[in-house]
């Protein structure tokens, strides 16, 4: 016999609210800090001992009370640093992105900067942004900068990566590498090297060719400045 709704859907988050509302009010009864969204939760205590005590008096609340069913698996008492809260973390007092987070946005944004991805550069350029954008108008509250300048650095150098790989041919890689200001030169030299795309893509010459500003003009978002943006820097 199936039980529940299905994960991801609509109602989940509807009903959980509806049910939860009971448990928020007795977690405020009882004179918790806590936080909740949906079925997410974490609950502010001072010690493990007090962190212990009271992760089996709500359990016994949840399955008694509310007949609901504790996942062991995802619940624990542990250091705020040690926990997730949708997607984030503290470590230090500071908000900071999951390594996972991090993780899958890399990957989502190898997938939108394949060379094997038969689309145009525009329609690659614009969903990658819009992609972008999305993820920084949620994550970029995380108060860690060190990655950032990384970040855009690796995903310019996956754009150039396209760009080279787009242009295919020793000809055409030389007009393009000349009507950007690469020398004669310098332009046949890497149009008829052997080596692989993502070690092109890093050379002075396509790092001159297809500098940040040109990137930017294409229509590719900065991380640094979506991130400025949502901390409230000018």
């Amino acid at each position: 016999m199936l039980r529940g709704t299905p994960q991801g859907g609509p109602l989940s988050p509807l009903l959980a609210n509806i049910l939860l509302n009971e448990l928020d009010h007795e977690l405020e009864r009882r004179g918790h800090r806590f936080a909740r969204y949906a079925d997410d939760m974490v609950i502010l205590v001072k010690t493990q001992r007090a962190g212990e005590r009271v992760m089996q008096s709500l359990t016994h609340y949840l399955e008694g009370r509310l007949k609901l069913k504790i996942n062991p698996t995802k619940s624990k008492v542990a250091k705020m640093s040690e926990c997730g809260f949708l997607g984030f973390t503290i470590i230090r007092g500071k908000i900071r992105w999951l390594e996972k987070k991090l993780a899958a946005f890399k990957h989502r944004v190898k997938e939108l900067t394949g060379r094997s991805w038969g689309v145009s550069m525009e329609f690659r350029l614009n969903k990658l942004g819009q992609y972008v954008r999305g993820w920084m108008g949620y994550f970029g509250i995380s108060e860690y900068y060190t990655p950032i300048p990384e970040l855009d650095e690796w995903i310019r150098r996956r754009m150039r990566m396209c760009y080279w790989k787009q242009w295919r041919w020793p000809r055409t890689k030389i007009k393009h590498l000349l009507a950007m200001g690469v020398s004669l030169k310098s332009a046949i030299q890497h149009a008829t090297s052997s080596k692989s795309y993502w070690h092109m893509a890093r050379t002075p010459a396509m790092q001159h060719a297809l500098n940040n500003d040109w990137l930017k003009a294409q229509g590719l978002p900065s991380i640094k400045n979506l991130w400025c943006k949502a901390q409230g820097y000018s």
